[in-house]
């Protein structure tokens, strides 16, 4: 199928038809959820991990010929910071496959008639040009510190390329750049920079430490995205985009993990020293996405990093005694 261009006004996507959001009580999905309840839809299918293993194919299997979804937004993954990919390489490559080839299989095989897959701006080479465009994909070799979890998100996007291209079906790709907010992982090593940060300035202003040392030289550059942001791109694409090129979402714009970490400081109210320990990894020098395609769409980013850091913070302080630390 050619791609829908921004200023078709067709609908992929019904509000009254079954959307299965896979990872719903995690960062991705529970923004998604909460969008797509705000939007009016009515038929959200969801499922713990409890509940519905996704790397177990038969019981994958069995749901979804169950609850017959006419969509599928596949946020269910592992995920984690350089520490946790570094640790448990194997287990990143393999929990993230059969997560995918659970439900994408399943799917296939039902032939549900819209999915998005979300993959992950680390696929892209760590050496790519700035900011880093869709075609950059497989142009070259990837970070080291994360490529087990990159190399199952690249499997994801060539799986759905080649059900576009095999099947006809209209599914689709998209490539968030760094993510936050609620429902985020918040311990201070295995998690994301910006919510590991969250946890550590707020505890050493809790117990009043002079020092808080954040991983790296501060140098690497990064962009972050708000996950309600990552939402509104996610029911666009479902909405209007019908192309096999994944589509980058983030904000096309960075900084420095330097100023970063001074902003998180100063959101949580920390006045101590931040020092950078500089025998921990970077990880890649920079990474900003060409948002070029998705604001084409019409989509733009509502929720500057300052507002989303405070605004993530009062989150963590609300819900401290039940997030994932």
């Amino acid at each position: 199928m050619p791609e829908v261009s921004s200023g078709s006004d067709r609908d992929h996507l019904d509000s009254d038809q079954p959307i299965y959001v896979s990872g719903h009580t995690g960062l991705v999905g529970s923004a998604v959820l909460r969008r797509l309840r705000a939007e009016g839809f009515t038929r959200i299918l969801v499922r713990r991990s409890s509940q519905l293993d996704l790397r177990n194919r038969d019981a994958t299997r069995r749901f979804l010929t169950t609850n017959r979804p006419e969509a599928i937004v596949l946020a269910a993954a592992r995920v984690g910071g350089i520490a946790a990919n570094s640790a448990a390489p194997a287990d990143f490559l393999s929990d993230n496959l059969r997560i995918q080839l659970s439900v994408l299989d399943a799917a296939r095989e039902l032939r549900v008639p819209r999915v998005l897959f979300l993959g992950s701006s680390c696929v892209y080479p760590r050496d790519a040009p700035q900011p880093i465009r869709e075609s950059a994909l497989l142009t070259g070799p990837l970070e080291v510190t994360n490529e087990a979890y990159a190399i199952a998100k690249i499997a994801g996007l060539i799986h759905v390329r080649g059900v576009r291209a095999q099947d006809g079906l209209p599914w689709i790709s998209a490539m968030p750049t760094n993510l936050y907010g609620p429902n985020d992982n918040f311990h201070t090593e295995h998690s994301h920079v910006l919510p590991a940060l969250i946890r550590r300035f707020h505890d050493a202003r809790v117990r009043a430490e002079p020092v808080v040392r954040v991983w790296g030289t501060g140098r690497p550059r990064r962009e972050f995205l708000h996950a309600d942001d990552l939402a509104r791109a996610c029911l666009t694409l479902l909405r209007h985009y019908d192309g096999d090129q994944p589509v980058n979402v983030g904000t096309g714009q960075d900084l420095p993990i330097a100023d970063l970490a001074g902003s998180v400081a100063d959101a949580v109210g920390y006045r101590g020293e931040i020092a950078f320990d500089e025998d921990r990894p970077d990880g890649t020098p920079r990474k900003v996405l060409d948002i070029s395609r998705l604001s084409a769409m019409g989509w733009r980013p509502t929720i500057s990093l300052a507002d989303g850091v405070t605004a993530t913070y009062q989150w963590y302080l609300d819900n401290r005694e039940h997030v994932r630390r």
